[in-house]
Order: structure tokens, then sequence, then C-alpha cells
């Protein structure tokens, strides 16, 4: 059964469409928002989707009676570059596609981001679809960021650019390796962490179910992030404030990610590690060891990493994060969880309070539960 969220941004409001077998259909959802088959269609993808879903992809919207171009980039974070971006645009050009064309991205976060900036950068501005074969891209395909990273700062270059269309079938999560299933619920829980204390109970409770990918499980958890993710965009879609606290443990995150150079941590993965992070200064500033435990506990059972590795360089890290977007007047920007489900945006946090965490996290022993 499909289940259905709506984000509210007026004129420019459109469907998540959640459940299994969706991509079958996929002529009819594409009609429903709007996409004519007069209208030409550009499928981007990376390598590790490209066999297993463009073929099929591409015959179902030619048996509809579109026009479909396509384009494979290489799978993980080095894709997201301005290289790549001029690359699309100039095989966007050479199919002929103009404003009325639609970029359709097929694939991860990685794919969604860059596909998205295409779309939002081509002829200043054409639609696109998210079709997310992840679970990390249930958070990614929701709400418009799109972009593309430099080599000094994640995301940096981009905009604000909203799909016509999130088409989520979850079929496709059957093809992901175990490691990808874990950092995506990474994000998933992440949701809960910020907004509902009930689905972060459910979730240690399922976390079995969900690993194993159980339909009805996992169909749950993917609406419950969802959901927190489109009420959130749906009040600040330019993250002017509320919206920010989507970027809990992003702060670390973001520069673990920079400092490996996209490479030896999956974004999940850094993003539990920035969340026990978060949770650590959390319990400086006198919320209390609960909400660190509960992370903990949580990514452990997730057989998430928790701990910096210890290769890496601790002032690599903290110049990564001050090149971020959340470094401003010399301080810190951090979400930080004030309870198991709420969290605060501090503007205050000290630079030395932040290498002091960043410290214990490359030394300290990971805790057994």
């Amino acid at each position: 059964m499909m289940k259905e969220l709506i984000v509210d941004l007026g004129e420019r409001s459109y469907p998540i469409r959640i459940g299994s077998g969706l991509l079958h259909d996929l002529c009819r959802h594409l009609a429903d928002v709007g996409v004519a088959v007069k209208h030409k269609l550009f499928v981007i993808t990376d390598s590790s989707v490209a066999p297993l879903y463009l073929e099929f992809v591409s015959e179902r919207l030619r048996s509809g009676g579109y026009e479909v171009h396509s384009a494979i980039v290489s799978s993980g974070e080095k894709s997201k570059s301005l290289s790549m971006l001029d690359a699309l645009i100039g095989k966007a050009l050479q199919a002929g596609l103009d404003r009325n064309s639609v970029v359709l991205a097929l694939g991860g976060g990685v794919v969604g981001d860059l596909a998205g900036f295409v779309a939002a950068s081509f002829m200043r501005g054409v639609r696109f679809v998210q079709l997310p074969t992840t679970i990390l891209a249930h958070d990614s395909s929701v709400g418009g960021k799109v972009g593309v990273n430099h080599s000094m700062a994640k995301n940096i270059i981009g905009a604000f650019h909203q799909p016509q269309l999130v088409l989520y079938d979850t079929d496709t999560l059957k093809s992901l390796p175990i490691r990808e299933i874990r950092a995506g619920l990474s994000e998933v829980i992440k949701h809960g962490f910020i907004w509902d204390a009930s689905f972060v109970s459910w979730s240690e409770a399922n976390v079995e179910r969900m690993l194993a990918l159980d339909e009805e499980a996992i169909a749950y958890a993917l609406y419950n992030g969802c959901a927190v993710k489109a009420q959130v965009v749906s009040r600040d879609e330019r993250e002017n404030d509320l919206r920010a606290i989507l970027n809990l443990g992003h702060t670390i995150g973001h520069a673990l990610e920079a400092v490996a150079g996209y490479e030896e941590l999956l974004h999940g993965e850094a993003i539990a590690i920035g969340m026990v992070g978060a949770a650590k200064l959390a319990a400086k500033l006198g919320y209390g060891t609960e909400i660190l435990d509960t992370y903990e506990r949580l990514f452990a059972k997730l057989a998430l990493p928790t701990r910096i590795p210890q290769h890496f360089a601790i002032e690599a890290i903290m110049s990564a994060m001050m090149h971020d977007k959340k470094f401003k007047d010399g301080s810190l920007v951090f979400i930080i969880p004030t309870s198991i489900s709420t969290v605060e945006i501090r503007r205050d946090i000290a630079v030395d309070a932040v290498r002091e965490v960043v410290h214990q996290l490359m030394v300290e022993e990971v805790r057994a539960w």
C-alpha cells in the first residue's frame, strides 16, 4: 500500500509517495504532477544504480511515450563536483533539452543532490523528480537542497530547488549492501532524535526488522522520517531558522567527510559520529548523559561508528568546520539535543569546547552495551 505525504510550500508543494513497486507505474505518477509526454526527460544515475534500474526505468518511460535521455556518473561523493555539473549540462544541451524538460534523479543522495543542482542551473531552472534508491536518500530527496562539494567543504556550492515529486519505491532498497542500510538508518533515526520520542523508542525496538528490510517496518520508518522533514521544510523552506535543526550531527559529520576525502566514511556513518559529538556537547552544557547513552546504545545496535578514526588529524577536522556554512562570527553553530527528541540551535559554541569533544571522540573507547 502506498503512503503519501505532502510538502506544503504553496504553489511549490509536492507529494512524497512511498511504497513497493511504484516504479512500475512511473508514467502515471509523472502525469499526476504535470509531466506530459511531450516533455523530454533526462535521467541521471550512477554506476552502481544504472545496472540495476536504468534500463527498467527508461523502458517504462519510453513505453509511456516519453523521449528519454540519460547520463551515468561514478558512484560516490566525488561526483558532486563543478566539473561533473559542467559535463552533465553539456549532455543536456547535446540532447536538446529545453525549459520544459524534466530531470529525473535515480539513485541515492549524491545523485539527488547533483541532478537537482543540474536542474536548478540548466536554463536557470527546470523541473526535476527524485527517484531515491537508498535509505539515506529519504532525507536528501526531500526539501530541495541541491548542490555539489568543494575540496574544502561539503555542500558549499548549491541552491534551494524543490522537486515536483519524490517517488520512493522501497523495492529498490533490496539491492543495498548492509553497510549502506545501516548508514541510511542513521539519518532516519536522526529525525526521531529531533522531533519524535515515540519513533526513537519504536526504532530501538525494531532495529532488526529495519536492518532486514522488513517491508512494513521499513515503510513505517521511512514515512516517519520523511514526515518530520516535510513538517520542518514546510515551516522553513530556506533554513532561516527552524530547518537548521535537521543538521543534528552535521557540523562534525561534514568535517569528517571532508577530511576523509569523501571516501572513508559514508555520510550516515559520519553523521552518527557527529550526533554523538553533539550529545557530548549537550552533557557539557548541563543536559545530562541520558541523551548520550541513548544515542550510543542505539547506534551500537545498528553497528554504526561512534568514534573518529584515530588517524584523522584534529586540526584538519577543526579547519574543515571553520569552512562550513555553520561557522559564523567566530563561533560554531551546533544543533544541541536537549532531550531524547528535542534540540536547540546554539550559535555560541566555543571552538575550544568543540576541539575537546573531537579529541574525546578520537581517544575514548567505544562503550559496550
